[in-house]
């Protein structure tokens, strides 16, 4: 960003950044050993859709890749719309590397299409003692904990005992403001 856009109020969006999106892989083992977590199955890639035909054809490319790399991995998948209008993509799958693999996908084939500021977060899904969220933050490039207790209200005791544990093995946000809740998970 340029003085002058500072001066006139103008902002640009951080690029995705996906070089750690991987570290979560080899901390599912350390999660289900250490922890007693294990990947339930789920994941999920959540961006702002955008009203454009070059968007849309992404959005295409997107589930043309799905159709054709989930016929050899078996995952299911579809797209949902959240209450803000964030476009979701949910994957199943038992194998928590095709989960991996699969969000990675789709957030190259973004970011290949000029739409890597759009992109938000994935989510994947644990559980062992309740359910366990690690959100990877595309703008920090830094996994956190999420998780929900209730309506509305989050365990941040245990959230702070996965930071500190996991924090040896994922790029761990550090800044707790930038833990954001994502509530309505529960379809996850």
């Amino acid at each position: 960003m340029g003085f002058l856009d500072s001066l006139l109020g103008r902002t640009t969006l951080p690029n995705a950044k996906t070089d750690k999106l991987f570290a979560i892989s080899t901390a599912a083992v350390t999660l289900e050993s250490n922890l007693g977590l294990s990947p339930s199955g789920k994941a999920a890639i959540c961006f702002r859709p955008m009203e454009s035909s070059k968007y849309e054809r992404a959005k295409s490319e997107i589930e043309d890749l799905l159709r054709i790399s989930t016929k050899e991995s078996g995952t299911r998948w579809w797209m949902q719309k959240d209450e803000y209008d964030f476009l979701w993509v949910v994957l199943e799958d038992r194998d928590f590397e095709d989960l991996v693999t699969t969000i990675h996908m789709i957030s190259q084939t973004l970011i290949e299409e000029g739409f890597g500021t759009q992109l938000l977060c994935a989510v994947y899904n644990f559980s062992g003692g309740g359910k366990v969220y690690w959100i990877y933050s595309f703008k920090q490039g830094n996994y956190y904990p999420f998780v929900p207790q209730g309506d509305k209200s989050r365990d941040n005791a245990r959230e702070f005992r996965l930071r500190s544990v996991m924090d040896a093995e994922l790029p761990i946000e550090k800044d707790l403001e930038k833990w954001y809740p994502l509530w309505g998970l529960e379809k996850l």
